[in-house]
């Protein structure tokens, strides 16, 4: 991905966190991003394209948290896995909680749209396969249905944290004791 490009997406999720998705047009993350009037047309011509676009941009930058939580490895342990999920559950709902609204309002969205909720749930279903993965590698007896349930609890918990005014207790408990069903 080109750096303006990168830049013009990231300028639309701060825009959607922000305002949410009816501030989120081609003219707004111009300004945001503090590109020349049409520049976010450039890259993606209709409101779809943009979504879609932020949509691929959100898993890449999940992604990136994630492996950076992890010191760039998966988590090998359950202590381990616990840890990364704490830590990607404070930092969605602390530092990244611009970027963690833009989400969900897309997921709000997705309510609303078959086609859109389709393309959340082929981003969903990839990192999902992550956690199939680190849950296969722990010994699960059902990584896939584990990795569902983990992701589903997770979204849950951060939007709780973000709509709660009690939420700032450390998820590290009740991450481990999910965790430790999900063997």
């Amino acid at each position: 991905m080109t750096d303006k490009r990168a830049a013009v997406l990231d300028a639309a999720i701060e825009l959607l966190g922000r305002e949410g998705l009816r501030g989120l047009t081609h003219r707004g993350v111009d300004a945001v991003a503090g590109a020349p009037a049409g520049s976010t047309s450039n890259y993606f011509r209709t409101r779809r394209a943009l979504l879609e676009g932020v949509l691929d941009r959100l898993v890449e930058r999940d992604r990136s948290d994630i492996a950076a939580l992890g010191g760039g490895n998966l988590p090998r342990t359950e202590d381990e896995l616990v840890d990364v999920l704490a830590g990607y559950v404070m930092f969605a709902t602390g530092p990244d909680a611009l970027r963690t609204r833009a989400r969900f309002a897309l997921f709000v969205e997705a309510t609303a749209s078959p086609s859109l909720r389709r393309s959340v749930q082929r981003r969903r279903d990839e990192l999902q396969g992550m956690g199939l993965t680190v849950l296969a590698a722990l010994g699960s007896a059902d990584p896939a249905g584990g990795s569902r349930i983990l992701a589903d609890h997770l979204d849950g918990m951060i939007l709780h944290r973000l709509t709660s005014e009690n939420a700032d207790s450390d998820p590290r408990d009740d991450l481990r004791r999910l965790v430790r069903a999900l063997r």
